[in-house]
């Protein structure tokens, strides 16, 4: 468990993140057009995981266009933009925002892939949701680098996890 906080204020999480050196495990999401995506749908791509509590948050909304604009210039790359949010709502964002060069996929059937990453949150305003985490993989699914944001209304540092492409 991952002790995090939302406005200074104290919650926790399901588990610990995917370790450095990991294999990431497979998952089914749910894409804008409602078919699924899992892991196999990426092979032999890097991924960057950019996983947040709801697109249509300050935070959550400037991660999702922080890495469109990154993305459009990574080679071999895919950045998946991970809540569980309703795909209707991640779609209707990203078509307000004109944002084309990341994945949205959506946990809401289950939010299995919080559970089995560790960062579901489990108390608080936000039980249920996913807390502000990135993992980044390689093309084999080795997890490269991962971050739990300690204030979920704090951006996570893009920086040290494009670095590690």
């Amino acid at each position: 468990m991952a002790s995090i906080t939302l406005g200074g204020n104290p919650i926790n999480t399901a588990g610990e993140l995917p370790k450095v050196g990991s294999k990431l495990a497979d998952f089914k999401l749910v894409k804008n057009d409602l078919s699924v995506a899992s892991l196999s749908d990426f092979s032999g791509k890097k991924l960057v995981l950019n996983i947040f509590p709801s697109i249509d948050t300050g935070t959550c909304a400037t991660s999702v266009r922080k890495f469109n604009e990154a993305a459009a210039n990574l080679e071999n790359t895919v950045v998946l933009c991970i809540s569980r949010d309703l795909p209707f709502a991640q779609k209707r964002f990203c078509g307000a925002e004109g944002i084309e060069n990341v994945v949205n996929l959506s946990d809401f059937q289950d939010g299995s892939f919080g559970k089995t990453n560790g960062l579901e949150i489990i108390d608080g305003p936000l039980k249920g949701l996913h807390s502000r985490v990135l993992i980044v993989t390689d093309a084999e699914g080795t997890v490269l680098h991962t971050e739990q944001v300690a204030e979920i209304a704090n951006e996570p540092n893009y920086e040290t996890a494009l670095a590690v492409l």
